[in-house]
């Protein structure tokens, strides 16, 4: 009798990847793909064994809450820096489900509209400054005016003179968690000061010296209580407030992208000015699909198991190619060219447009404040291509895709700013 041999995951060629993928990060798992004419590979990355996948069905496959986990999955690097630690994103099961609940609960579309025009008065100060500015960089800028407009959204008091170091600590939470050096030690630093800051806020709550509105982020998070009926610890209940401050602050790369697209696609700013029916919301996943964002999303390996003829074992480590999957020529016609118009004809897949992850929303570790991240991106929309007027000088725009994020080297700057009435 013959035994059937399974053949072995095929393996990065270095004994260990982490340069490799420090410096290429949208490229790295989609290129040795390509290189060894599969799915799936394996590599050490800070020396742990590590499967790398990209595609649909890896990425449905990642969704199996009966296969994967997240526990432990994330380095410690970028759990003391992007995520925190204790937070919904390294939960599985039942405490997963009951603390995605929460934020979910938090996902209402009269909420998000809130924010939305919260973001909006923003747009609106911060234009009547930039217009007595020689010029601006659109980058730190809006970064500024998310903080402002997010943390009143969540209840959390902020002083306009407290608003540049806040701004800097929450940026410094994505923008520098993926760098080696200094930069690192500063998102660590930053980390640390901003749980410091929102745990305080917490206790103020809980103690009654700080009331925000009962259907605020900040009451809902500071009296959320785990399954075991206790309060979050909190260090985890800031953590938690964090995950809300930090992604929308972050929503500033995609602002920068959607400026990038207007001046790189003129055709699209006509378009959006003609309120064309339903163009604004195919350009905006577009522009989500085809820039990157966050490179990968990982997870850990529950028990051996098979898949397409490759063994899984227990406790491995397992990372999806999210940009590679949003540019896998299987699902999109051209995956290298900006065509706003492929959203008419999309199927509404949970496993090919992954941007911000992969699945159910309820379910599965799919960003929960994707619609916010599509409310925010929608304003800028309607200011960079409706309400304002500005010229974009001579600069490098060439998309710098060897940091984390990925952005125009300039960090997109803007000139003679006038904001128009509509």
């Amino acid at each position: 009798m013959e035994i059937a041999l399974m053949p072995p995951i095929p393996r990065d060629t270095q004994f260990d990847s982490t340069l490799a993928l420090l410096s290429a990060p949208y490229d790295f798992i989609s290129l040795r793909c390509a290189r060894y004419r599969a799915d799936l590979f394996e590599a050490r990355l800070l020396l742990r064994r590590t499967i790398c996948m990209k595609g649909p069905e890896a990425a449905e496959l990642l969704c199996d809450i009966d296969r994967f986990e997240r526990r432990g999955a994330m380095p410690l690097r970028i759990q003391k820096t992007l995520l925190g630690q204790g937070g919904v994103q390294g939960l599985d099961a039942a405490a997963h489900r009951h603390r995605k609940a929460m934020f979910m609960a938090l996902m209402t579309p009269e909420r998000i509209g809130r924010l939305g025009a919260l973001s909006a008065d923003a747009w609106r100060a911060s234009s009547q400054k930039w217009a007595v500015s020689s010029h601006v960089t659109l980058y730190s800028e809006v970064q500024e005016l998310l903080t402002r407009a997010v943390c009143e959204w969540t209840g959390i008091p902020l002083e306009a003179a407290e608003v540049p170091r806040r701004t800097r600590e929450l940026t410094a939470l994505f923008d520098a968690a993926g760098a080696i050096g200094p930069k690192h030690w500063w998102s660590r630093l930053a980390r640390r000061r901003a749980e410091r800051w929102i745990g305080d806020i917490i206790r103020q709550i809980r103690a009654g010296r700080l009331t925000p509105a009962e259907e605020s982020p900040a009451h809902a998070i500071a009296w959320h209580r785990e399954l075991n009926g206790e309060l979050l610890r909190p260090r985890v209940a800031a953590v938690e407030l964090l995950n809300l401050l930090r992604p929308t602050v972050a929503v500033s790369v995609y602002i920068v992208h959607v400026a990038h697209a207007l001046h790189q696609h003129p055709e699209c700013r006509e378009r959006l000015r003609a309120c064309e029916d339903g163009y604004a919301g195919r350009f905006l996943q577009e522009v989500r699909r085809f820039y990157p964002f966050f490179p990968a999303v990982a997870a850990r390996v529950r028990s051996d198991f098979d898949w397409k003829g490759y063994r899984f074992p227990r406790g491995r480590r397992v990372m999806l190619d999210l940009y590679g999957t949003n540019h896998d020529a299987r699902s999109w016609d051209a995956p290298e060219e900006f065509r706003p118009e492929r959203f008419q004809a999309w199927d509404g897949s949970p496993f090919n447009f992954i941007p911000q992850g992969p699945g159910d929303h309820h379910l599965n570790h799919r960003c929960p404040g994707e619609w916010i991240t599509l409310e925010l991106m929608k304003v800028a929309v309607e200011f960079l291509a409706c309400r304002l007027r500005y010229d974009v000088p001579e600069q490098d725009l060439q998309i710098d895709r060897s940091r984390l994020p990925a952005l125009p080297r300039s960090r997109f700057f803007i000139s003679h700013v006038q904001l128009e009435d509509r």
